[in-house]
């Protein structure tokens, strides 16, 4: 019996049991964790990724590429939900995301990696909008709160065991010869395996016939025409230029697949990848709005702070993925608390004014960040992100959904993940590339400092520092060239005065022979005696002006960095000098970003050497943190303006039973029975038999399912 005619006999009785209900949630549960568990993964192993191959500064591209297709994809599989139904498309998007992750363990470069991670994000277009959309079909919005734990216990132990498993991978050279990194791809597909094995026994929904099966290819195509390019030059405009040719090429075309796509969805009406008939709910319109700006923010913080506890606080990957358990725990603990309010009153316009709020204080509070602070201090600005996501996430997945029927629950539901996901790709897209952007001046800003220049020209001018092998790496990729440029330079001027003593003398003696003074034959003697006074008085001129420069008797000049008090009076005889020229070079920069491209080597490194690059990194990441501020706040400002409707008390699959039990007997009532029930007489039908409002006017199907409880 189908899901219509039981709730036509039984109109009052819920389409799914409790037990029916959690057992799909199993199903769905299964899918969020391995989307959620790769990304907890790779998130604190992309520094050991990136480092391995050689390309750190461009792990943008990596992340920007899985998210650009899982963005574009998030529709699609909406659409395509509404139309095949919610399960196959579901076990499309595990296969597909399993195919992306055993390629992206053969990757060999960034690029490559790009490449799979790709293929990885069209499938996770549909593990990150597939679940919310099932839930919206089975659960009421009020009642959707309540099973809200199930989800925050897959993404809590995921957040937990995530960054534990990648730490192991990535800090582990080979595993089965294979290197420890690439496993942390490997290891989805066992537990995609897994996960498709649960969802084929578990989930089981009822579908809902659909008309139309038009696709939108028009759509996604435009779509894709309109977010690439504006990407591309999010990430390579500092490159090209903001107004270069390239840039300006990709602006235009990016303005015209936005063009394209708002009249191809017009064109489609109801059939579009995401119908402009959403808009006209000003709630749907303003959660997506916002979920933009959201997104933006929420990516922001996630892909930033992990590299941030690495790089400037000195964690392991796996020590920087327990370290951003703050976050975890403040967005589990906000989620559970307003999903119980949210459960029990049905209205929830104060989260999203409260989240952005929330958000905004995490953002100022980053914004003081120091590098030599301590772990804690960032802590505190992790849970007040992580509150204020926790008020976010559901109550803006939610808006959406009710705002809409249940013939486009998909597509609301894809079309809000879709807007969220546009906004953390331009997150991530801008706010790590400005990040890479600004480390290499912000390096050289630091070495401007004079106390963190004399500690860092101190310690790399030291022999046993220099030598030492926990240094070569720093030495090679930041110190060599500024140590090598000024030993030459203090060489030079030093073998410049013995050169200019030495010939000198060789010229007097000379002079000397031409006057008579000196026989012929005595020259060359004559020569050496002077020469070897010349280059003694330099000798002990330069013993008392430049101590580091040994002079040879041949007068060959060498520097001798060995004794700390003479070397230290050197560093700060050279500081001033060295401030002019990184003043002077602060146009063209002494330092770019591949000095980042494989941060490996401040791992031991002696503190004096990586203070500036520390210190770098802090501040360009205190700005990239002020931006993120900057569009949350514009959030904040939004969410003062959201009026939002209390909530539906039943589910969409509840309604579309209703309505189809409603349509049936209010089909019964108009037809009437063509013979009387005692005389056997035909029957004529009145108006009278269908049921009105008190006003007289006949009741519309939402108005009878509503009486109806």
């Amino acid at each position: 019996m189908s899901s219509a005619a039981h709730a036509t006999k039984h109109p009052n009785q819920p389409v799914m049991t409790h037990r029916a209900i959690l057992l799909v949630i199993f199903g769905l549960m299964a899918g969020m964790f391995l989307s959620a568990l790769d990304q907890t993964i790779v998130g604190t192993a992309i520094r050991t990724i990136g480092d391995d191959l050689n390309g750190l500064s461009l792990q943008a591209w990596v992340t920007t590429a899985y998210l650009i297709v899982s963005t574009i994809a998030t529709p699609i599989y909406g659409k395509l939900s509404d139309i095949f139904g919610r399960r196959p498309l579901f076990l499309l998007a595990i296969l597909v995301f399993i195919v992306g992750s055993i390629l992206a363990s053969f990757s060999q470069s960034m690029v490559e990696l790009a490449v799979f991670r790709a293929i990885q994000g069209l499938g996770a277009g549909g593990l990150m909008s597939m679940p919310l959309a099932i839930m919206g079909d089975i659960l009421a919005p009020r009642e959707r709160a309540k099973y809200q734990g199930y989800f925050l216990a897959v993404f809590g132990v995921s957040s937990v065991i995530g960054p534990l498993v990648g730490g192991l991978f990535s800090g582990t050279p080979e595993i089965l010869w294979i290197a420890g990194w690439r496993w942390v791809f490997l290891v989805n597909v066992p537990i995609g395996i897994i996960a498709l094995i649960i969802v084929t026994m578990f989930l089981h929904i009822p579908r809902h016939p659909r008309d139309s099966v038009r696709i939108d290819w028009w759509g996604a195509t435009s779509v894709i025409v309109a977010l690439v390019p504006l990407l591309l030059v999010a990430e390579e405009g500092r490159e090209w230029g903001w107004t270069s040719p390239w840039s300006i090429g990709c602006y235009v075309v990016g303005a015209v697949g936005v063009l394209a796509f708002v009249l191809v969805e017009r064109a489609m009406g109801d059939d579009a990848l995401i119908p402009l008939k959403l808009f006209r709910s000003s709630t749907f319109s303003m959660a997506t709005v916002i979920g933009v700006f959201v997104g933006f923010g929420m990516f922001g913080a996630m892909l930033t702070l992990p590299l941030y506890l690495q790089i400037v606080l000195g964690a392991t990957p796996t020590e920087s993925g327990f370290q951003m358990l703050p976050m975890i725990l403040g967005l589990m603990i906000a989620s559970i608390v307003s999903g119980q309010i949210i459960a029990r009153t049905g209205r929830y316009r104060i989260f999203p004014i409260l989240g952005t709020l929330f958000l905004s204080g995490g953002y100022v509070w980053l914004s003081f960040l120091h590098a030599d602070g301590s772990y804690w201090f960032l802590a505190g600005a992790m849970l007040l992100l992580g509150l204020g996501l926790g008020q976010l996430m559901q109550t803006l997945t939610i808006a959406s959904q009710n705002s809409v029927g249940l013939r486009d629950m998909g597509v609301a539901t894809s079309a809000s993940t879709f807007f969220r996901q546009i906004g953390g790709t331009l997150g991530t897209a801008v706010l790590v590339s400005l990040l890479f952007a600004l480390v290499p001046a912000s390096i050289q800003t630091a070495f401007s400092d004079e106390q963190t220049l004399t500690d860092a020209l101190n310690a790399a001018l030291d022999p046993t520092v220099a030598d030492a092998s926990e240094n070569a790496g720093i030495m090679s990729a930041v110190y060599d060239t500024i140590v090598s440029n000024l030993e030459d330079a203090t060489i030079a001027q030093a073998q410049s005065a013995v050169d200019d003593a030495t010939q000198a003398a060789t010229d007097a003696v000379a002079q000397q022979v031409a006057d008579g003074t000196i026989p012929a034959d005595a020259q060359e003697t004559a020569t050496a005696e002077a020469v070897a006074s010349a280059v003694a008085a330099v000798k002990a001129a330069l013993a008392d002006e430049l101590p580091v420069a040994q002079v040879a008797d041949d007068g060959t000049v060498t520097l001798d960095f060995s004794d700390a008090d003479i070397r230290e009076a050197f560093v700060a005889s050279i500081v001033p000098t060295v401030e002019e020229e990184l003043a002077s070079s602060s146009g063209s920069g002494s330092f770019d970003s591949s000095v980042m491209d494989d941060t490996s080597f401040l791992t031991g490194a002696d503190p004096r050497l990586t203070r500036p690059i520390l210190v770098g990194f802090n501040d360009s990441a205190v700005v990239v943190y002020r931006v993120a501020l900057g569009v949350v706040l514009l959030a904040f400002v939004l969410t003062l303006f959201f009026r939002t409707p209390p909530l539906r008390a039943k589910s969409a699959l509840q309604e579309a039973a209703d309505d189809a039990a409603i349509a049936a007997q209010t089909a019964a009532a108009e037809a009437g029975a063509l013979v009387g029930p005692d005389t056997g007489t035909v029957r004529v039908h009145t108006d009278a038999a269908t049921p009105t409002a008190s006003d007289g006017h006949p009741l519309t199907r939402r108005e009878l399912r509503e009486q109806g409880g």
